[in-house]
């Protein structure tokens, strides 16, 4: 076979493609539109939906594209610049925050997965007069250093005394049986997610083993 016979196949498969889609489209549209289903978006166009949570104790409503993270929505939308984009990829932990009690990264979830959730950003725990006790001992142990993972380590180790405080295991935890305990063992596991680039992890180990014994 010559290529040019090769040619011309190919292209009657693409223009009979091609045929076939603009024919069955329409039908596939009318048959949407008699049931009174939404049209399917274009390719490429956008999903708009509503969606209403709490952050940091104020219930806040947005209309964002569908494809939005809960990360864009606070520093993009309601501009909480506090939470910060690191990896971008659920790696680092700089995007923490904490909702509904648990922590998770702000960059791995959607923002219209949160409906009726309570949120809260580092914000959200202390302010420069009143700083929550965790946020006091990071300062105190110069935990922070550069300053970019702090508030989601801060989010993370807030998080973490609740944790072993309502008695859930980590990797680390050797007696299934009994209450956890807030060890340098159990605070490293537990933090593994967050990245610190400045090697203050010592600090931020005395920051949180500070809170936690004032809380015992």
């Amino acid at each position: 076979m010559r290529a040019s016979d090769f040619a011309a196949t190919r292209r009657g498969l693409v223009i009979g493609a091609a045929a076939s889609a603009a024919t069955a489209a329409p039908g596939a549209a009318g048959a949407r539109a008699a049931t009174g289903a939404a049209p399917f978006p274009a390719p490429g166009a956008s999903a708009m939906s509503k969606v209403s949570f709490s952050v940091n104790g104020e219930v806040r409503d947005l209309e964002l594209d569908t494809r939005t993270t809960l990360l864009d929505a606070l520093r993009e939308h309601l501009h909480l610049t506090g939470t910060k984009k690191g990896c971008d990829h659920g790696q680092c932990g700089a995007c923490t925050v904490i909702v509904d009690g648990r922590r998770i990264n702000a960059c791995l979830s959607l923002a219209v997965m949160h409906e009726g959730d309570a949120i809260t950003t580092v914000e959200g725990l202390g302010s420069p007069e009143n700083l929550h006790p965790m946020q006091a001992a990071f300062i105190k142990h110069d935990g922070f250093q550069c300053g970019y993972c702090t508030p989601g380590q801060i989010c993370s180790s807030v998080a973490v005394l609740e944790e072993i405080k309502a008695g859930i295991p980590s990797h680390v935890t050797a007696d299934l049986t009994a209450a956890s305990q807030v060890t340098p063992e159990e605070i490293r596991e537990r933090m593994s997610g967050n990245i610190c680039r400045c090697g203050a992890y010592s600090n931020i180990l005395d920051a949180i083993t500070e809170v936690a014994e004032r809380q015992a």
